[in-house]
């Protein structure tokens, strides 16, 4: 009898497929592992010197840390893998630590004083690369700042960890944005505000901290114009909508911050701001580093500490005008929110203040506090109170001229002298016209007599 074959049976056939296919699931799916893994490799794929592969094999250690002079603790380890997925992937240690010695490197005490002195250390390292960032960076307020002394402003490490750090184009928003370490409270604020909730927005994302103050060239946000400038870079229709609606658009402009109707909630003030008033191109004016003028003098005018009266106010002005030489101090008068934390609580423009009564009033809330400022070497403000009658006040007219408010910074002391002079025009008026009357026989017999005068002749 002839064997029977598998072909000859079609349910043998079957179950043989069956059973290879079980035992071939396994490498299959082992096989295309490898090749994810290969896949990933591929595209992550790193050389690293011997070098390098060297210095990681000892800082790839969670625990390696060491004892500064200042009492801190300095973490040394870095992540292979961190390193490796960083923008910074494809340099070698020694393009930046330079000056270790590779012989003697690790062993004895760490000579590094503190946290502080080795991110001012490492900058060096990073300008190398960096030419055109570290230009902007040194023209900013933290950069003048760390120039007077400061011991907290940020260094290029304290925003960028040099072994992990990705370009902001990939990064998530809150990663792209380190200015929360140093602002915390306007930061918190700004989450929450129109922008903030807006910055996961694919099709429309609100802005990260970096497109409205830049990321290296900071600048004072009080000093000019340059935030409200910030916003009609974004909102370019802004000046044409409010034309639509609002008088005089273009002074409202000039004279108010953004915030101010944009932040309803937010506590408002009237800023005095000193501009240097030689030449046709007014320049606020900022303090020489080293010559601390505008504290002094402040507190000298203000004996009582107080704030600031309207004769005050005018003897300050005077003082500075003996500086400037030519021409004379002005103060420009300007409505804005009294904090940082209330300038990033924008609300969604539906909510945006549109109530001329809030300004234009009697009493009016913005014009309950006043400052008078001036710019400080670093260009943020230096401060002194005034006192918020100074707005009203007849002897404030040369000193806070190109400010007047309709129904806000009323002077009733022009209102009696207007009235004292239509009282006067009127009186006058009167008296002209009564004096006429009673005379006017007199004038008729003058008249009579001059005629037969002529007639006779």
């Amino acid at each position: 009898m002839k064997n029977p074959t598998i072909a000859s049976r079609p349910w043998s056939l079957l179950l043989a497929g069956m059973v290879a296919l079980v035992l071939a699931f396994p490498c299959m799916q082992a096989l295309a592992q490898d090749e994810d893994a290969d896949e990933d490799e591929s595209s992550e794929a790193i050389e690293l010197e011997e070098e390098d592969l060297a210095c990681l094999e000892c800082h790839d250690d969670p625990t390696l840390e060491t004892k500064l002079e200042s009492g801190e603790t300095l973490s040394l380890h870095i992540s292979t893998k961190d390193f490796l997925g960083s923008m910074h992937n494809e340099n070698s240690c020694a393009d930046c630590h330079y000056e270790i010695d590779i012989e003697d490197h690790g062993q004895g005490q760490s000579t590094i004083t503190s946290k502080r002195e080795l991110g001012v250390s490492m900058a060096d390292a990073c300008v190398d690369c960096h030419k055109k960032k570290y230009k902007e960076y040194n023209d900013s307020v933290h950069a003048l700042l760390i120039e007077e002394g400061s011991k907290k402003a940020p260094m290029c490490a304290d925003c960028h960890n040099p072994h992990t750090v990705k370009s902001w184009e990939i990064a998530g928003p809150e990663e792209a944005m380190p200015c929360g370490k140093c602002h915390e409270d306007i930061f918190k604020a700004s989450a929450k505000d129109v922008h903030g909730l807006a910055r996961n927005d694919k099709e429309n994302p609100g802005p990260l901290c970096s497109g409205c103050h830049k990321a290296h060239g900071v600048k004072a946000a009080s000093l000019g114009s340059g935030i409200r400038d910030t916003c009609l870079d974004c909102h370019k229709d802004a000046a044409e909508k409010h034309k639509v609606w609002l008088p005089n658009s273009e002074r409202h402009f000039e004279a108010i911050s953004c915030p101010v109707c944009h932040a309803p909630n937010a506590q408002r003030r009237v800023n005095l701001r000193l501009y240097d008033g030689a030449g046709a191109d007014k320049q606020q004016m900022l303090e020489k580093t080293g010559v601390p003028q505008f504290i002094k003098r402040a507190k000298a005018a203000d004996a009582d500490e107080a704030g600031l009266d309207d004769r005050e106010l005018l003897g300050l002005m005077k003082e500075f005008t003996k500086d400037v030489g030519v021409g004379k101090t002005v103060v420009r008068g300007r409505l804005e929110v009294s904090s940082g934390v209330d300038a990033h609580q924008l609300a969604d423009k539906s909510k945006a203040i549109s109530d001329c009564k809030t300004c234009h009033q009697s009493g009016a809330e913005p014009f309950q506090s006043v400052i008078l400022t001036m710019a400080g070497p670093d260009g943020r403000p230096l401060r002194h109170e005034v006192k918020k009658e100074v707005l009203n006040s007849l002897f404030s007219i040369d000193s806070v001229k190109g400010f007047y408010v309709l129904g806000s910074t009323r002077i009733k002391l022009l209102d009696y002298l207007l009235v004292l002079v239509v009282v006067g025009m009127a009186g006058g008026l009167l008296v002209h016209i009564t004096a006429r009357w009673l005379f006017r026989r007199a004038r008729e017999k003058r008249a009579a007599q001059a005629r037969r005068d002529s007639g006779s002749q």
